[in-house]
């Protein structure tokens, strides 16, 4: 699997501490191990803004940056070399090799880390830490309130907190070179997997053999786990936006969702494609599909910097409107229904999120109140859809279960955008090609 080189976290590192005053510290913690049931644990994945800027996938770990008058420094805890507990868990870098390893100032000992952090804290002008971190927090005070009963000692306790959420997520939000060479590999592979599911797909499959089809192409490619939970959703179960039992048989006539994207290094690729089971559109699937089509290809025309990112919404859910008008399943004008937001009925979510690090990534959405400026560097999904309720008696049955969704990942160029999941086939010929070789 390949990887970012260690200069591009120690890159990150300065840069942080570059937005900080003088004197600040920060510290992140690695991520806790979840059990899964009973003494099993979760395969274990490191929390994003943590490895984001150390680079570092053990657990049992703490990194703290100081923004010192001699310049920059680092310091990582981290569980120290033992044999014994390796030959049950697992290679460790351990601390002698660390700071080589991660490009890390000095290293110690985790047992070390309440000691050592009251001298990495005194006399800080500001202590930065993600606030949303119960365990961070608690770590904090417990070292304030150390500092304060030391103060007779000449230790003086900082008395500026601040958020790490906003600083790092701003950060992750604009991508380096290096990380959309990253994210296109990432996006490479789940292109293939997908491919692959179009070209095995057949009536009478199980949707979890479908989604092993995926799974298999992912690992052998490369790819360590899924970005997420993986929706292969047949019939009227693509309906249910987040549906996860995947535990049907894929039925003749019936069209099946595919949602899926593996990760490569901790960075996430996001794609849905949905196809007919049989390998032919119905005149009816093909009208929605199509419809669907044109609200994706209308909201990537918006994608450029300096356009604002309802655009992308805005676009999509006109063609969607009009097209729904258009085909009797909602009624009277454009402008009313758009006002009224009668979409929701079946476009009931918005064009897409920031992918990343997390499939649902960081970085806000809206700047002083309103939607944020595109900039070279991000990356969006685009993934409108129309979902039509099996269940509704008043719809025509032609339409009723009828589930479409498209989405692909989409890099903010300076010039416009680069889809780096393009190499999909999307059309429904082109669907309806691959499926028949």
């Amino acid at each position: 699997m390949t990887k970012l080189a260690t200069t591009e976290y120690n890159n990150r590192r300065h840069a942080l501490l570059k937005n900080l005053p003088q004197g600040a510290v920060v510290i992140v913690q690695c991520a806790p191990v979840h059990i899964r049931n009973g003494d099993v644990e979760h395969d274990y994945r490191q929390d994003s803004s943590f490895y984001y800027l150390s680079g570092m996938v053990e657990s049992n770990a703490t990194l703290v940056l100081v923004n010192g008058v001699n310049g920059p420094s680092s310091t990582i805890f981290c569980a120290s070399k033992n044999k014994l507990q390796e030959i049950w868990q697992g290679r460790r870098i351990g601390v002698d090799a660390a700071p080589d390893v991660l490009m890390i100032d000095q290293a110690y000992s985790n047992e070390s880390l309440a000691d050592k952090l009251i001298d990495l804290l005194d006399d800080a002008s500001q202590v930065v830490y993600s606030f949303s971190r119960v365990g961070t927090g608690e770590l904090v005070q417990q070292s304030l309130s150390m500092l304060r009963r030391l103060a007779r000692q000449g230790k003086i306790c900082p008395t500026q907190l601040a958020d790490l959420d906003p600083l790092v997520n701003a950060m992750r939000l604009l991508k380096s070179k290096a990380e959309v060479a990253q994210m296109a590999a990432a996006c490479a592979i789940s292109v293939t997997a997908h491919k692959r599911a179009m070209n095995v797909c057949k009536v009478g499959m199980h949707e979890y053999q479908l989604a092993a089809e995926l799974h298999h192409q992912f690992t052998t490619q490369g790819s360590q786990r899924l970005a997420y939970g993986s929706i292969v959703a047949g019939g009227e179960n693509a309906c249910i936006l987040h549906y996860t039992n995947n535990d049907q048989v894929l039925q003749d006539g019936d069209l099946v969702l595919i949602d899926a994207g593996c990760e490569l290094d901790h960075y996430a690729s996001d794609i849905t494609r949905t196809f007919p089971v049989n390998g032919r559109f119905s005149e009816a699937q093909k009208t929605i599909y199509e419809l669907v089509l044109a609200a994706h290809e209308a909201a990537l025309a918006c994608i450029k910097p300096g356009a604002v990112y309802t655009d992308m919404q805005d676009a999509a859910v006109k063609v969607i409107t009009q097209g729904l008008i258009g085909i009797g399943l909602l009624t009277g004008e454009l402008e009313q229904n758009i006002e009224q937001q009668t979409f929701r009925k079946f476009y009931m979510h918005n064009i897409g999120h920031w992918l990343g690090m997390d499939v649902h990534d960081v970085g806000v959405y809206k700047l002083d109140g309103v939607s944020r400026p595109l900039i070279a560097g991000m990356v969006t999904t685009v993934e409108p859809g129309i979902y039509i309720d099996p269940e509704d008696l008043d719809i025509a049955p032609q339409w009723r279960g009828i589930g479409v969704r498209i989405e692909d990942n989409i890099l903010v160029t300076d010039h416009g955008y680069h889809n780096l999941t393009a190499n999909l086939p999307v059309s429904v010929a082109d669907i309806e090609t691959i499926m028949a070789s």
